[in-house]
């Protein structure tokens, strides 16, 4: 079921005024980037069950001491997803999609945790499985990634966003490699709509829930409307983010707005997740440009 048409003409409204605000702004969305960092990696790596918190992300990331023992693996999974998602960014203007670009980042991504594993397809013997669901023998694994890729590439009439979600179920649903499948594949959405001139997205492990019931849903009876809308949902947040700060609106907490001009607090934070006001998260607190 693809994205509606009304879901479909607030993406391009966002996008227009993006591309007509963003111009001579560029400084600042690098450093929206940049501080945004650790929650897009504290937030693939809690959906995989990382015991790190936000801060932690952070102090890891900047190279400083946090306050408790954490295993040596989730210090390199920080470090290492904050690479991949820095080193897309790069790449999303110079390459298309393709099997090698994955392989890279996936070696970028577990290497130094599992070396033996690192940047390469499950071989013969190497099976996975998510909950109840085991994903396919690996001597399919390789081909099934090319046919992913070039049905991505090819269905040019399909809308764009339809087409990075059918691509991310499908990767997922391959389980291409032994680990690291997950945020490989979150990452490649972010590549993805880069490539569009789109600024990446959030998939937030409060959301983990709807997350995984997307692919249940998707594995079960070929049904995409989940993982449309949270897609849809993430990158209307990202717009809406990024538009406050290149108007230079002044960022209040939610919280603080609906008390201000007296609203209700349950409708607004519904209003707020379901996007149809403008608000955004910063390390989990919702914000809004005030008026």
């Amino acid at each position: 079921m693809p994205i509606n048409n009304k879901n479909k003409k607030k993406i391009q409204e966002l996008k227009l005024e993006y591309d007509s605000l963003k111009k001579g702004k560029e400084p600042l969305l690098n450093m929206i980037d940049e501080v945004e960092l650790p929650e897009n990696v504290y937030n693939s790596n809690a959906i995989e069950n990382s015991t790190l918190t936000l801060n932690e992300t952070e102090k890891i990331l900047l190279e400083m001491d946090i306050s408790r023992e954490v295993s040596l693996r989730e210090v390199f999974e920080a470090k290492n997803l904050a690479r991949v998602v820095e080193y897309k960014k790069k790449k999303a203007e110079k390459e298309d999609l393709n099997k090698n670009l994955i392989i890279f980042l996936h070696e970028m991504l577990i290497g130094g945790i599992n070396d033996k594993i690192a940047g390469r397809f499950r071989k013969k013997g190497e099976y996975v499985r998510v909950g109840t669901y085991i994903a396919p023998p690996p001597e399919k694994v390789e081909k099934m990634i090319e046919n992913t890729i070039l049905d991505y590439l090819n269905n040019l009439d399909v809308y764009f966003l339809d087409r990075i979600v059918k691509f991310h179920l499908d990767f997922e649903k391959i389980h291409p490699f032994c680990d690291g499948n997950g945020r490989i594949g979150r990452a490649l959405i972010n590549f993805q709509l880069l490539q569009f001139g789109f600024p990446r997205v959030i998939i937030r492990n409060k959301e983990k829930k709807n997350y995984y019931q997307a692919f249940k849903e998707y594995i079960a009876k070929n049904n995409t409307k989940t993982m449309e809308k949270i897609i849809f949902l993430a990158v209307s947040e990202s717009f809406n983010k990024r538009l406050a700060y290149l108007k230079g609106k002044d960022i209040i907490p939610l919280a603080e707005y609906i008390k201000k001009n007296n609203l209700s607090s349950s409708s607004l934070t519904n209003a707020a997740l379901r996007q149809t006001i403008p608000a955004f998260r910063e390390k989990g607190v919702w914000k809004i440009a005030n008026k």
